[in-house]
């Protein structure tokens, strides 16, 4: 508790040279060591930013922690890529601790999916735990009040998960105080979710705080089940650096804190105790200024971090570089586009225990609203395949925890229109993940998401989301067009160990859009494995048009491959059309080599044109393909409505089509 002090001090007393943001746990000291000293290295614990003490307890040194305080080469977490106590490790002897972010609450629902996995381990005897592990997930009162706790609430009691919710309350959330934001506090909160065990404990107090936190991990331990802990503690420090205690707090308010400081309480406690005297703990606190302070030097002392470096991480390697397997074996008939997938999430499940696939209506009874998991349930059991509630983030963002013990999601959110609740997750977490842990814990997934527009399925059922999705960094994203392709990437992205977006076209599933029969393919064999970053020449271009400059490239994906070809037929050997396959990454060399041996250039979208990524791809080719230009590059895509409307000739007025397209030929040959 000294050392904790001690750090404390010596930040506030350096503020020059602690520039950049941090907390400390000063007023929580207790609860966290309580914890940190009762947790085995079995366990999952995400840390909030002010648990340094829960690290100390766990055994970190304060130099680790400094080195990340001041974002230095060495720092063990993130390599100087994070704040100060956003830990995450993977180190023998120690709990497990997934990525932690700065957003408050977020942490819930990755945490969470910890414990589903752990779970899920346990059901389909993938592991022996000698001791049942148990997840504690470490958070703030203030946050509780976000949505997306709620949803990791909900699912861990409806699945009975065995994680343990460590609410630290200390009346405040910077300067909102509780009762100016919140009715009630996280254990009142907590009663309205039935079958969350509840327990108060003074988390100011040691001896208290032990004696809880030892009952209620031995408890979670023995019925596999969620319990919130309530603990009740000062706020003796600043919210951060950069937001003094004196700008917004009352000296009276500062005061009252004071008066439950964990440090003076366990000096009196131990002072009651036989052979121990003040100078004992007294030379306690002496040694650990000592000891904090050569720690400090230490860190202030270690290298910055090379710069040649903050590109590493984004991406684990993938395994899948080439395209491999039968991808047109003989003898077989076409399958439509949704079967081909249908057929790899199976095939994927056969071969891996670590395998499931969960989402909205995706289980035994429904199968997908596409029929996209037909079957599924009933070869793999619910505990493989099985529906979630309306829990978009929660889908997306449990997947960070499954991964981290081993486990390969395969999740779904029902259609395009309804991923914005889970983007949170998506960009908070999963994106950052492998970047901000050095490589540590990438998050293998696949997110499958229906899209596009096709017959009167209105404003929220027809959207397109790929520029949204192209602005995160750190994901993959797939478009495929076709059922071979389809089937390709799914295998692809299964064995790529980074996370994957798989952006499946409505309209294509069944080929039921008149000008899409070309959608069906031969099923490519199991072993089939089509690579990220591949695009494919749909169609040719004859080499006589190309040699007189009477020819142009279509540069699209999905549905515009069809709207592309079904144009193209107007102009017999003029038009090459490739297909992307995947927007990130992007097969820029064979969109480059292609414009410039036709000189003249479309690129042809499903979504609203503006500030879209086709008008990127297209300011893209613009800057690497100038000189081999002979006419300004030219786009099509929807018209700039904020919605799909459900009116089928309203629709078609909003989106392209061949008979667009056709026009943009005609134009662009004339030049």
């Amino acid at each position: 508790m000294m050392t904790a002090k001690a750090m404390a001090d010596i930040y506030d007393a350096n503020r020059q040279i602690c520039k950049y943001v941090h907390s400390t746990s000063r007023g929580h000291e207790a609860i966290q060591l309580a914890t940190g000293f009762l947790l085995k290295p079995c366990d999952f614990v995400s840390p909030y930013y002010r648990d340094e003490s829960l690290m100390l307890g766990m055994g970190y040194r304060p130099y680790e922690l400094m080195l990340q305080l001041l974002a230095k080469g060495d720092d063990p977490f993130t390599g100087g890529r994070a704040y100060y106590n956003h830990p995450n490790a993977r180190r023998e002897g120690f709990p497990g601790i997934i990525h932690q972010s700065s957003a408050t609450g977020m942490q819930v629902i990755p945490t969470t999916g910890v414990a589903q996995g752990i779970q899920y381990r346990e059901k389909e005897k993938l592991s022996a735990y000698p001791i049942p592990p148990v997840t504690i997930c470490s958070l703030g009162d203030g946050s509780v009040t976000e949505g997306e706790v709620g949803e990791a609430f909900q699912f861990a009691v409806l699945k009975k998960l065995p994680i343990i919710y460590l609410v630290q309350d200390n009346d405040w959330g910077i300067s909102v105080s509780g009762d100016e934001a919140r009715t009630m506090d996280a254990f009142e909160f907590a009663a309205g979710f039935k079958g969350m065990e509840r327990v108060r404990v003074n988390g100011s107090d040691f001896t208290d705080s032990y004696s809880t936190m030892e009952y209620t991990m031995e408890w979670v331990r023995k019925h596999r089940q969620p319990i919130l802990v309530h603990a009740k503690v000062p706020l003796l420090g600043h919210h951060t650096s950069g937001v003094r205690k004196e700008w917004y707090r009352t000296p009276q308010d500062l005061a009252k804190h004071a008066t439950d400081d964990p440090g003076p309480k366990l000096k009196k406690l131990l002072l009651q105790l036989e052979g121990i005297t003040e100078a004992d703990v007294d030379k306690i606190e002496e040694e650990e200024k000592i000891y904090a302070q050569s720690e400090f030097d230490k860190a202030v002392a270690a290298p910055e971090p090379d710069p040649a470096t903050v590109s590493d991480h984004v991406f684990v390697p993938t395994p899948v570089t080439e395209e491999k397997g039968d991808r047109s074996p003989v003898g077989r008939e076409k399958v439509v586009m949704v079967d081909a997938a249908l057929h790899a999430v199976e095939e994927i499940l056969q071969a891996h225990p670590e395998a499931l696939f969960y989402g909205q209506d995706v289980g035994r009874r429904l199968g997908g609203v596409f029929r996209e998991a037909a079957t599924l349930a009933d070869k793999f059991g619910d505990n493989r395949v099985f529906n979630t509630a309306i829990q978009e983030a929660y889908i997306v963002g449990s997947t960070v925890g499954m991964n981290a013990v081993g486990l390969k999601p395969i999740v779904e959110v029902q259609f395009a229109d309804y991923i914005y609740p889970g983007l949170n997750q998506l960009v908070t977490e999963i994106s950052k993940s492998c970047y901000l842990s050095c490589g540590k814990f990438p998050i293998s997934m696949i997110l499958r998401v229906p899209i596009g527009a096709y017959g009167g399925g209105g404003p929220y059922h027809s959207g397109s989301v790929e520029s949204t999705l192209a602005t995160i960094k750190g994901i993959k994203i797939a478009y495929p067009s076709n059922a071979a392709d389809i089937k390709g990437l799914i295998k692809a992205a299964y064995y790529d160990g980074n996370p994957v977006v798989m952006l499946e076209h409505k309209g294509l599933y069944w080929s039921k859009v008149p000008g899409t029969e070309e959608a069906k393919t031969i099923e490519p064999d199991k072993d089939y494995i089509l690579p990220f970053g591949k695009g494919a020449v749909a169609l040719e271009a004859s080499g006589e048009a190309i040699d007189s400059g009477a020819s142009l490239c279509i540069i699209t994906y999905g549905m515009g491959v069809y709207w592309a070809k079904n144009a193209a037929k107007q102009f017999p050997g003029q038009v090459e059309i490739i297909d992307i396959r995947t927007i990130y990454p992007l097969d820029e060399a064979l969109i480059y080599d292609t414009v410039k041996k036709h000189g003249k250039c479309i690129v042809l979208t499903e979504e609203q044109l503006r500030n879209s990524f086709c008008e990127a791809v297209a300011g893209r080719i613009a800057q690497n393909c100038f000189q081999y230009l002979d006419a300004p590059v030219q786009t099509i895509g929807a018209l700039d409505l904020p919605a799909v409307p459900m009116n089928i000739g309203l629709e078609a007025a909003m989106l392209p089509s061949a008979e667009k397209v056709v026009e943009k030929i005609r134009g662009l040959l004339k030049w």
